[in-house]
């Protein structure tokens, strides 16, 4: 909390695909690129970024970037072409300085089918219950040859490692078709709340989010619905976009912050934040980040006794298909923007 702040930078001039990770280090990671994927790490919170790193000379930034909170590893996923492509899955072992490939295996869904990476917001490290430990991050399946003439065939669902990203199993597909590209965090009581982008036109409202939980460490999903609150995209065509969703670090309440497109235009701009403070049932207040063209967006939160401690991270493209920006906020900033009626916020003690 504190006093507002707020502050953008721009990361990079050309490329796609976001994420935006914190090390348990307190290290800031953005991972970025479509042709070759790049690292840049901030030391100081977000205030300064290194020159990128090269992760990998080719391919596309599949998302679902992992930090292992048991180990400190980060994992990036990178496939070699707009899936349904090849995998990679590199490694870091030193806070994101070097990258080396490693062996991974996915075993296919019930289906038979091979989840694709592309294009999810990162995963998280379970921290409650019997699956504690466990890393999850989202994915999807594709259909056979990607496009949209198969988006009926499409869902979104998740993979999980007991062994620290060596092997992965993957869950039961999200309870509805059309679906991809989402996202997902770990509330204090230990279930999954999943939040997904929809590609299908021809499903119900569907420019607007779809949700689901997972009470079994993100091997099911469960009651699926509708968030009328939370806009898919630009509202003036039906087809969706990639959102970032992160929770904050607090023991006693599940704040999370979801960011994507409040527009009616027919084009990709304006580029937002909503809060929720109970675990996604409400969405109370949103503010504007960016009144620009803005497409693809990630979120992430700092560590504690961290220069990140604090500080919320955006990290969003920027008149799409031309470079990324980065912001960095605290929740009191939030707080100042709009009411959405969805829901009360509650009274939150500043110092």
């Amino acid at each position: 909390m504190g006093k507002a702040a707020f502050e953008k930078q721009r990361l990079f001039d050309d490329q796609r695909y976001p994420n935006v990770v914190v090390t348990t280090k307190g290290t800031v990671l953005t991972i970025w690129g479509n042709d070759g994927v790049s690292v840049r790490r901030s030391e100081d919170g977000g205030k300064s970024w290194n020159r990128p790193i090269t992760v990998a000379q080719a391919g596309y930034n599949g998302g679902g970037v992992t930090v292992d909170d048991n180990t400190g590893d980060i994992l990036v996923f990178v496939e070699t072409r707009q899936p349904p492509a090849p995998l990679t899955v590199y490694r870091s072992c030193d806070d994101g300085r070097t990258w080396q490939p490693q062996t991974t295996t996915i075993e296919k869904d019930e289906a038979g089918h091979t989840p694709s990476m592309h294009m999810n917001e990162h995963g998280i490290t379970l921290r409650h219950g019997k699956h504690k430990g466990r890393l999850l991050r989202p994915t999807r399946y594709y259909g056979p040859n990607g496009g949209e003439a198969e988006w009926s065939q499409q869902y979104t669902n998740a993979i999980y490692s007991d062994d620290g990203g060596k092997s992965w199993k993957t869950s039961k597909p999200f309870p509805e078709n059309g679906t991809g590209e989402a996202a997902l965090v770990e509330l204090s009581d230990g279930r999954i709340y999943y939040n997904s982008r929809v590609h299908w036109s021809k499903r119900p409202r569907n420019k607007r989010r779809r949700e689901a939980w997972s009470h079994d460490g993100g091997v099911t999903w469960k009651d699926w619905r509708i968030i009328d609150v939370l806009p898919d995209g630009d509202q003036g065509r039906t087809y969706g976009c990639m959102a970032g969703l992160t929770r904050l670090p607090l023991a006693d309440r599940d704040i999370l912050i979801f960011s994507n497109l409040d527009t009616n235009a027919s084009h990709r701009e304006r580029v937002s934040v909503w809060a929720s403070f109970d675990g996604g049932k409400t969405w109370p207040v949103k503010r504007l980040v960016d009144e620009g063209r803005s497409g693809y967006s990630s979120l992430a939160v700092g560590r504690s006794k961290s220069p990140s401690a604090g500080w919320i991270y955006l990290f969003y493209e920027h008149d799409p298909f031309k470079g990324a920006h980065m912001a960095r906020f605290n929740l009191t900033w939030l707080l100042g923007g709009k009411a959405t009626d969805d829901g009360t916020i509650p009274k939150l003690k500043t110092e």
